[in-house]
């Protein structure tokens, strides 16, 4: 074959793919909020959720951001996302992860807390996403009920977008959950011996 008759039948290939594609986008007429779940044991639950945020902020949507764990780090997004206060709200109302803390009574109080603070802003009209960060692992270590968020999500304002991070996420929120993505380790330079580091890590 020519490359001409190569490229005509890719071409035709493509545009029967096309064809397909825009056939099943035409299905898709639902809008809305989703739930979201970015969970798994590799490197970029909240990084690609930090993502989706930077986009509703070039759409000029209103976001609200509840940090479960991170509170007391000094995390280069926050700095960011400082800078567009019309538009971000953060909330940092965790004391560090539980190794650091090591006072279960005080991290379930600032749990709640933060889950507290979390409800208030889906509920607020004005938000168009939430991004619940870390809160996988406060529910994985029982601080604040299973039951009582699920309950809560599932019955949110329609159009909320709600982001929940963290590693370990409980089956009754995936179940609940129109998105979720799992991140997977393939291989981490933690484990050759490289610290966290500004602008990688936070």
């Amino acid at each position: 074959m020519s490359d001409e008759d190569i490229n005509a039948q890719a071409n035709e290939k493509r545009r029967k793919h096309k064809a397909a594609k825009d056939k099943i986008l035409a299905k898709k007429v639902k809008e809305g909020g989703l739930l979201i779940v970015h969970t798994g044991k590799g490197k970029g639950k909240t990084t690609a959720a930090m993502g989706m945020v930077a986009r509703a902020i070039g759409h000029g949507q209103k976001v609200g951001i509840v940090q479960f764990v991170k509170g007391k780090w000094d995390t280069g997004e926050r700095v960011v996302l400082e800078a567009f206060p019309d538009l971000v709200t953060i909330t940092a109302m965790g004391e560090g992860f539980t190794w650091e803390t090591q006072d279960r009574a005080r991290d379930i109080a600032a749990a709640e807390a933060a889950w507290a603070r979390a409800k208030e802003m889906i509920l607020d009209p004005a938000n168009f996403m939430v991004l619940l960060d870390e809160i996988n692992i406060v529910l994985r270590n029982d601080y604040i009920p299973i039951e009582d968020v699920t309950a809560f999500l599932k019955d949110k304002p329609k159009d909320v977008n709600v982001i929940c991070t963290g590693r370990n996420a409980k089956a009754e929120l995936i179940d609940i959950a129109d998105l979720v993505t799992e991140m997977t380790e393939v291989k981490h330079h933690f484990r050759a011996d490289f610290k966290a580091q500004a602008g990688i890590e936070f």
